[in-house]
């Protein structure tokens, strides 16, 4: 992810840029490369390591950022034929 990060801001070292930079790629993986929410948790985390650990600079707010949505989860339901069905199916099994 720090590559993408470096080559999405035309090469710049990533001691010359810093929470605004940070804001506008983390945006560009959720809006433009439509990656997961934990896709862009792990971009979030790895720019915090580097900034904090590597360039020991670490980052204040980033604010600004859109985030990736994580896709709704739809319940599975059986029909009411399907129901009907298992129950016919386990009758007489219990017991």
């Amino acid at each position: 992810m720090i590559k993408r990060y470096i080559l999405f801001h035309g090469k710049r070292h990533p001691e010359e840029m810093g929470e605004a930079e940070v804001a506008a790629f983390l945006s560009h993986l959720a809006t433009k490369r439509n990656v997961a929410a934990n896709t862009q948790n792990q971009a979030l985390n790895a720019l915090v390591f580097l900034y904090k650990s590597v360039l020991e600079r670490p980052l204040e707010h980033i604010g600004g950022v859109v985030r990736a949505k994580k896709p709704a989860r739809l319940p599975f339901v059986l029909s009411e034929k399907e129901v009907s069905g298992v129950l016919a199916a386990s009758r007489g099994c219990i017991g």
